[in-house]
């Protein structure tokens, strides 16, 4: 099975490539641990951009609510510009706020899993 592109990230990667999920929370607890989230590893294969999207989003909601200087830090830590944010909110019209911010969570370290996959060659 190929890799999917770097460039264009579709929901359906994930549930694809299920080969990759592991790393992909992996990824995400050790970016989110630090600001007090933690993703449950225990996700269903079919449907597990839907349960991360979720899961990431309600901790972010809570996190504009309570501290958004978390939400702006975790951005930073995640390496997600403004930009990219704003260009979500356009794609992304029928997500919220917190599930675009998800959303991009889960593309950026998505790219960073599939980066470290291509350059060891997998």
């Amino acid at each position: 099975m190929s890799l999917p592109s770097i460039s264009e990230f579709k929901p359906s990667d994930i549930t694809t490539h299920t080969d990759m999920l592991e790393s992909l929370i992996t990824q995400i607890n050790k970016d989110l641990n630090m600001f007090g989230i933690t993703i449950n590893s225990e996700i269903d294969k079919k449907t597990a951009y839907e349960q991360l999207l979720k899961e990431i989003s309600q901790n972010i909601e809570y996190l504009l609510k309570t501290d958004s200087g978390k939400v702006v830090a975790i951005l930073y830590r995640v390496d997600i510009s403004e930009k990219e944010l704003l260009v979500a909110g356009v794609d992304l019209t029928n997500y919220s706020h917190p599930e675009i911010v998800a959303h991009s969570i889960i593309k950026r370290e998505f790219k960073k899993v599939l980066l470290r996959k291509y350059y060891k060659g997998a």
